[in-house]
């Protein structure tokens, strides 16, 4: 997918909207651009949204993202709200029914949570990755220091092609499932792996303690 085609009033709304945002002051990861209400992502190795706000969120309208991070281009050019609010990516009263509210190819949109506002990070296609070896350490940042009733960390089966496929769950294995962590900001995940080389999709599921809010966050990565 190479992005929708906005008429000219989408247009003008849509930069519109832009101006208003590239106003707000960029202050990294305490004070945001534009979410209204705080929540929280992956961020390292980073999910898609937050890496293409991380990259972009001050140099948006830059024409150079085209050739340079053209996932992050398609993403920015369907809907800027997906990178600017990259942490409000959750499905609200899932009833631990993830398969179910989730379906397969919609994974990284958390089933097109949010009126579709997510849609393009289920893109497959070239997106950037993350090195990371057999171990690694997911980092979470929870802006709004929710909680976790759990994670669940699965990683897509060798052979699986983040180029060419759309994610669906029998493309995973589960190689994580933690218990509670107190509210906080940063919480970290120990992940252990074997077998498996080039590129892949980390797929992190948030349960977090507040309320049956549960954030689906992926993130691409490159094992060595």
């Amino acid at each position: 997918m190479n992005g929708k085609t906005h008429e000219t009033n989408g247009n003008s709304r849509w930069f519109g909207r832009a101006l208003v945002l590239a106003s707000v002051p960029l202050l990294g990861l305490t004070a945001l651009a534009a979410p209204a209400s705080a929540h929280g992502s992956v961020v390292d190795p980073a999910s898609r949204n937050y890496g293409c706000f991380e990259r972009w969120g001050d140099d948006f309208q830059n024409p150079a993202m085209e050739q340079e991070d053209p996932m992050c281009w398609q993403a920015w050019q369907d809907n800027p709200n997906a990178m600017w609010n990259w942490n409000g990516l959750y499905r609200d009263n899932v009833g631990g029914d993830h398969q179910g509210q989730v379906p397969d190819g919609t994974l990284c949109s958390g089933g097109n949570t949010e009126g579709g506002r997510y849609d393009s990070m289920d893109t497959p296609g070239a997106w950037r990755t993350t090195d990371v070896a057999d171990d690694f350490t997911i980092h979470l940042y929870d802006q709004a220091s929710h909680g976790a009733d759990y994670f669940q960390v699965y990683v897509t089966e060798q052979g699986f092609d983040p180029a060419t496929q759309s994610l669906a769950w029998d493309d995973l294995e589960l190689v994580e499932e933690t218990g509670s962590y107190p509210p906080g900001n940063d919480y970290l995940i120990d992940v252990s792996t074997s077998g498996r080389t080039g590129d892949h999709v980390v797929f992190t599921i948030w349960k977090a303690s507040h309320a049956d809010q549960v954030y689906y966050l992926c993130s691409d990565v490159t094992f060595g």
